[in-house]
């Protein structure tokens, strides 16, 4: 059905699958983005206008409005300002419609399983290294230790150098089924001396031993607080990556529909397998090794553990 969001800017009409709808769902999941969407509706404001009228510093608005702009429910434009440029922000849409199919084939199955990041398997890895809580270090930074303490699975961050983490998710495929579409969505980025936005490292991404591809995560990113990340955790540290998504197929593998190898979901094989070994790190010998952070449900920008999605026919 509709769902109207704003009465002041005519009948601009947004239409989206249910599967699209679900990250701008997470978008207007907090009641601070409500309110600038709401805002943005009547009226273009600028970042700066935003922060005043909410109280709020700007390098939040910002953080804010970006996720607004991601999902296309607002666009913004650099202006001429008394001092430089200036962004204004303004609503595209005041109206969005889902459109839900009028039958499910039966034969689609769809499977999700969420994993939180302290729950790896097994690990190895090597300093700079450390895991927090939501609430606490846990164990000591750059002792590799820390990875084999009991609470480890209470982790919203951890980072390493270089080396792996491997988790193992169930393998829930009905009995019968075949995989033929795996996804995986996880928060990561660079893993920099505090934080440092140019810091290129190549993360690559292992399913049951069998290595999928790699992307080149384009730096650290701190300076501003992440949306979800604790207010103890100081702003000059990490703060929160960026949200990826891997997909490997019967046609080759994807990280945000991009291929990076041609690697099947066949080359995997998954067929009887109890449990799909999920492994995430960086190389020691990569082009690039600058380290990961990945991030947990409770730190960064997506409130999001490591997701699963199985397609089977």
């Amino acid at each position: 059905m509709p769902i109207q969001i704003g009465q002041n800017a005519g009948e601009r009409t947004l239409t989206v699958s249910l599967d699209d709808f679900v990250e701008i769902a997470k978008a207007l999941s907090s009641d601070l983005r409500v309110s600038i969407f709401k805002l943005l509706l009547t009226e273009p404001k600028n970042v700066a206008e935003i922060a005043e009228i909410f109280d709020i510093p700007p390098s939040t608005a910002a953080i804010n409005v970006r996720k607004l702009e991601e999902v296309n429910l607002i666009k913004t434009d650099l202006i001429p300002g008394t001092r430089g440029t200036q962004k204004l922000c303004m609503a595209v849409y005041s109206k969005i419609i889902v459109d839900t199919p009028s039958k499910v084939q039966e034969d689609d199955t769809q499977i999700l399983i969420a994993m939180s990041i302290g729950n790896f398997f097994d690990f190895d890895v090597s300093p700079t290294c450390g895991i927090l809580s939501e609430h606490s270090i846990i164990g000591e930074f750059d002792d590799p230790r820390a990875f084999s303490e009991p609470n480890r699975t209470e982790a919203q961050l951890i980072w390493f150098k270089h080396g792996y983490v491997e988790y193992r998710f169930p393998n829930r495929a009905p009995h019968g089924k075949r995989i033929k579409n795996l996804e995986l969505t996880m928060e990561l980025c660079s893993e920099a001396p505090l934080h440092r936005e140019q810091w290129p490292s190549d993360i690559t991404l292992w399913l049951n031993g069998k290595e999928v591809g790699t992307w080149t995560s384009p730096g650290d990113f701190g300076g501003e607080r992440g949306l979800l990340t604790p207010d103890w955790w100081l702003v000059q540290n990490t703060q929160f990556g960026l949200l990826k998504t891997w997909r490997i197929n019967t046609e080759g593998s994807f990280i945000d529909g991009v291929r990076i190898s041609d690697v099947t979901i066949a080359d995997i094989d998954l067929d009887g397998r109890y449990y799909i070994p999920v492994r995430v790190g960086v190389k020691k010998d990569a082009e690039n090794v600058g380290g990961v952070n990945i991030f947990g449900r409770k730190f960064g920008n997506y409130e999001t553990d490591i997701l699963m999605r199985l397609e089977c026919d």
